[in-house]
């Protein structure tokens, strides 16, 4: 009998055991769950143009939201693609996650935009929607990098705000703090917090945040016109205020509602800290219940990070399976062979814009209209199917209007082919270096040139999904498309790392000389200093109009670095500037200019800046007063030093020498496999 009831009572206390822990599980999954769970703020596509069911554009859009979603977990919590190819069938989209958001929160609040904007956008060729946690947007036009302020969000607390002047005054400071902390923000994630005091028991707390595709000028005028709708009579006298534009959102709260460590919890209007009276528990209860709890999910916690280490194995196997998938996904930019041959009227020596080491250059004239360039691989470029699909996936993800972007691949048989758009205005180096032609390129036009190549390089090292080191920048390989904006070009010499690593070795040297770094062609160790130094001659090249090469034993300097440091030093920089440009340039602006490219081309790899810092001092109105730039390197001082044999060195600048120009110098390089 004893036994019995032990049994017995050994039975109700399992059962026990297992409904408290079966209640606790639910209760921790239905949190997680409410966490988890995006909410919506907003969608509009009104006044767009409509596409036709089934057709060539949705099956476009399906893949570009497929897209989007699978790229979802991405740090920088920002992913934009381009879809297609047709004036009428391309598409471009971006989602933005708010910079405070998990991954997990980020991904389920992308999947639930993507399915949900096709529901309340049926057949509109522009849609955008926004949660809480998320924007998501798609359009037939092409908006990455423009700033826009329609259509426009405002949300406001209902409860009124005492001082109401000082109150604004300290908001007015509190966006100058937020818009000068994502400018300083290497990072380029155009995303910042700000607290400030507003009484003894009140704080500020406010978030800013704009589309990483937008320039750092452009993130300060979309906050400024968010600012502009805090004034009395709308947010400026609440407690709490948000503006959301498609390329950047605002707000504000007396109370933290974004992750901040260490901050206060919410609080809620008319609470108070304790709760006593017949039938309630005290708070000393709540507490003690409240870390009893807490302490249980900890040991939960800690259980799945101990069966998630011993299952590290299976999760490596499921991100190579995802890596499988997006090789499979890359398969949906294939051309077929017969387009492109009719493209090209069978790549015909009419067609062709140039050639390389790597092949042929052609242009061609798709069936719907739009032009584009035809890199066709020589059979002997080493590069096997296996790696010219993974160069194409990793391609194909580089989308920024400051790099020329890849509409899709052929692989048939022999035949190794890369589709990009053709940009029209030829190459900087047909206008820069010559007497004529020079001329179209006002100081402005120049100075926006070099901004331009300066982002797009900047993509590369840092915003893309992999650091990407060109390894070839120079005038030839910067298109110029009808607005004269710079596109770079050509990345078949380029090496790409994974996100942890920043420099590499090679015992064979290619590129341009003139143009390489002296550790590259010296020793083959190249980084992301190795572009830096590429830019830097670029710079100087284009505010003197110069070649840097064409400077080699005349007038006793070695080179145009050389040339621009004598003058630098001597205290006359503007001497270096195009005659041609003497009316219409902004001396601060030259000198500013000639600073960062000197700083650039300094010996030393660790002495020349980010490219983060050029991009941000590029949109500054201030000279670096504390930095000077010491003695540039120079090749030619130092090729009889280098380690590598002469007449390797030789016979690659050969090469290059020879090369025909292009109308489109799209891909003109040599290619060797990765």
């Amino acid at each position: 009998m004893l036994r019995k009831k032990l049994i017995i009572t050994m039975f109700s206390f399992n059962i026990s055991k297992t409904l408290v822990i079966y209640f606790l599980l639910r209760l921790l999954k239905l949190i997680f769950t409410c966490e988890a769970k995006p909410i919506f703020l907003y969608s509009d596509c009104t006044n767009t143009t409509t596409f036709s069911p089934n057709g060539t554009f949705q099956r476009n859009l399906n893949f570009l939201l497929s897209s989007l979603s699978s790229n979802s977990s991405r740090d920088n919590r920002f992913y934009n693609l381009t879809v297609g190819s047709g004036p009428e069938d391309i598409v471009y989209g971006l989602f933005l996650c708010r910079g405070d958001a998990t991954k997990d929160l980020c991904g389920e609040c992308v999947d639930t935009a993507g399915k949900d904007i096709v529901q309340r956008c049926r057949m509109e060729k522009a849609a955008i929607i926004t949660y809480e946690e998320c924007m998501l947007r798609y359009s037939s036009q092409n908006f990455f990098g423009k700033l826009e302020l329609k259509p426009a969000l405002q949300l406001v607390n209902s409860l009124n705000i005492s001082q109401q002047d000082q109150f604004l005054e300290l908001l007015e400071r509190t966006t100058r703090n937020v818009t000068a902390r994502i400018a300083n923000d290497r990072s380029g994630r155009r995303f910042a917090t700000v607290e400030l005091p507003f009484t003894r028991s009140e704080t500020i707390y406010a978030i800013g945040q704009c589309t990483q595709d937008l320039s750092v000028s452009d993130c300060n005028r979309c906050l400024e016109e968010a600012f502009n709708y805090f004034l009395p009579g709308c947010c400026g006298v609440k407690q709490g205020g948000r503006v959301i534009f498609p390329s950047c959102m605002f707000r504000y709260e007396l109370y933290p509602f974004y992750l901040v460590a260490g901050a206060p919890s919410s609080p809620k209007p008319g609470s108070k800290g304790k709760v006593e009276g017949k039938g309630n528990l005290s708070s000393g209860k709540i507490i003690s219940i409240v870390a009893a709890i807490v302490a249980f999910v900890l040991l939960l916690i800690a259980g799945f990070c101990i069966l998630r280490w011993k299952r590290k194995n299976k999760y490596n196997t499921v991100e190579e399976q995802t890596a499988a998938n997006d090789i499979m996904t890359i398969e949906s930019l294939q051309f077929d062979l017969g387009t492109i041959a009719a493209a090209t009227n069978k790549f015909s020596d009419d067609n062709k814009l140039g050639e390389g080491g790597f092949g042929q250059v052609f242009k061609g004239i798709l069936p719907s209209g739009q032009e584009i360039a035809v890199k066709r691989l020589s059979r002997r470029s080493g590069q096997g199917e296996k790696e010219f699909k993974n160069e194409v996936a990793v391609v194909a993800k580089l989308q920024h209007r400051n790099l020329v972007r890849l509409l899709g691949f052929c692989l048939e048989g022999e035949e190794k082919l890369l589709i990009y758009e053709f940009v029209p205005n030829r190459s900087l180096d047909c206008f820069l270096f010559d007497s004529e032609k020079g001329r179209e390129l006002d100081w402005s036009t120049r100075c926006k040139i070099i901004k331009g190549i300066a982002r797009g390089i900047l993509y590369l090292h840092e915003d893309s999904q992999l650091r990407i080191i060109h390894r070839d920048l120079k005038a030839s390989n910067v298109l110029l498309d009808r607005e004269m904006n710079p596109k770079i070009s050509d990345f078949g010499m380029a090496r790409i790392f994974g996100v942890d690593e920043n420099q590499g070795n090679t015992s064979r040297i290619v590129g341009t000389y003139g143009y390489m770094s002296p550790e590259y062609a010296m020793h083959g160790q190249f980084s992301v200093k190795s572009d830096v130094y590429s830019f830097g001659v670029s710079v100087l090249e284009i505010i003197s109009g110069k070649k840097n090469n064409s400077f080699h034993q005349v007038d006793g300097f070695e080179d145009l670095l050389s040339y621009s440091w004598e003058l630098w030093s001597k205290g006359t920089p503007l001497e270096l500037l195009d005659p041609t440009l003497r009316d219409s340039c902004l001396e601060d602006e030259v000198i500013r200019c000639i600073q960062i490219g000197l700083l650039c081309v300094q010996e030393d790899p660790a002495k020349r800046p980010s490219m983060a810092t050029i991009v941000l001092v590029l949109n500054s109105s201030n000279v670096l007063t504390s930095v000077v730039p010491q003695r540039p390197a120079s090749f030619f001082r130092y090729k009889n030093k280098s380690s590598i044999p002469t007449s390797e060195l030789e016979f690659n600048q050969s090469r290059f020498s020879s090369m025909p120009s292009s109308i489109n110098e799209v891909s003109i390089s040599e290619t060797y496999p990765r």
